[in-house]
């Protein structure tokens, strides 16, 4: 059931997977503040930057790396233009608006399976960043290195942004109270629009990445990497990015830390095994691992 491995590698690789989660979570966790909607078509997003940095490999890399991220920003905005905002002023529910995002999902998985084909595409634009240098027996890739420090610089960002701006003070106000926020005298549609934007921005990083560990795109690429990176929002918290953030990497971390721990005829039970896991995390803590207990026991009263 458990395999002899190198702990200080599972650790290494661990932590380069949670780091990916991370940065998922606070892209949904974006949407999520100002709408109160969790986008399953979130991973379309990464997909769709995948695609881009195949069919662009031998290009520049700069050039590669930032149509990547223009296009995955344009597909952002095409799903909250196209999809989202006749919904809501059509005064869709929560419900429907939740619906509708598993719609945009199938539909864009659709798109990329008739355009693209379901062999797979080849992504090469950053692979030398795999190789590695061993400290003390464990192989520290690159790439590793490199998801950290970007991760903790777009965190950064994003976190600057929403406390040092102008703008981020209303994408704040409009997550606390998007009703209230309106009233005084927010502009909805362009925190909704600048939400995207940002989210955009962290899933082309995201695909950049990815890719790299992972090199063969498909349709449904996104899809595992979302999943995860949701039901990390949800053991982290949903009401604030730095516990979303913190419960993405946790899922990560420890979803790859069991596929080193478990033998190559028990991985197949790895989901069931973090499942299991999250369950008893929100058995415990409903409100979310990173939560304190004062604010849920404030919420109650």
């Amino acid at each position: 059931m458990i395999a002899a491995i190198n702990w200080g590698q599972a650790i290494a690789d661990a932590i380069a997977l949670g780091a990916l989660y991370g940065l998922v979570a606070v892209g949904i966790g974006l949407v999520f503040g100002v709408l109160r909607l969790i986008n399953f078509a979130y991973g379309e997003l990464i997909t769709c930057g995948g695609y881009v940095l195949a069919y662009t490999y031998g290009w520049p890399r700069p050039v590669s790396i930032l149509l990547c991220i223009a296009a995955v920003v344009a597909l952002a905005l095409a799903q909250e233009f196209v999809a989202f905002r006749p919904l809501r002023r059509g005064g869709a529910s929560a419900a429907t608006m939740l619906v509708a995002t598993f719609a945009v999902s199938f539909l864009l998985q659709a798109v990329y399976l008739l355009a693209f084909g379901s062999r797979g595409q080849i992504v090469g634009t950053l692979g030398k960043l795999n190789s590695a240098f061993t400290v003390d027996g464990v192989d520290i890739r690159w790439i590793l290195l490199v998801i950290v420090a970007t991760g903790l610089l777009l965190l950064g960002a994003t976190a600057t942004l929403l406390d040092r701006t102008e703008v981020g003070l209303h994408i704040r106000a409009a997550a606390a109270d998007f009703r209230t926020s309106r009233i005084l005298g927010v502009r909805a549609n362009r925190v909704i629009v600048l939400s995207f934007v940002m989210s955009g921005v962290l899933a082309g990083a995201v695909s950049v990445l990815y890719t790299v560990q992972n090199p063969l795109v498909q349709p449904s690429m996104g899809v595992p990497i979302t999943i995860f990176a949701l039901v990390g929002v949800v053991v982290g918290g949903l009401e604030r990015l730095w516990s979303a953030a913190l419960g993405g990497f946790a899922v990560g971390f420890v979803y790859g830390l069991l596929a080193d721990a478990l033998s190559s005829t028990s991985s197949v039970y790895l989901p069931s095994v973090v499942y299991g896991l999250v369950i008893l995390v929100l058995l415990l803590r409903p409100a979310g691992l990173f939560r304190s207990w004062r604010a849920q026991q404030v919420e109650r009263v």
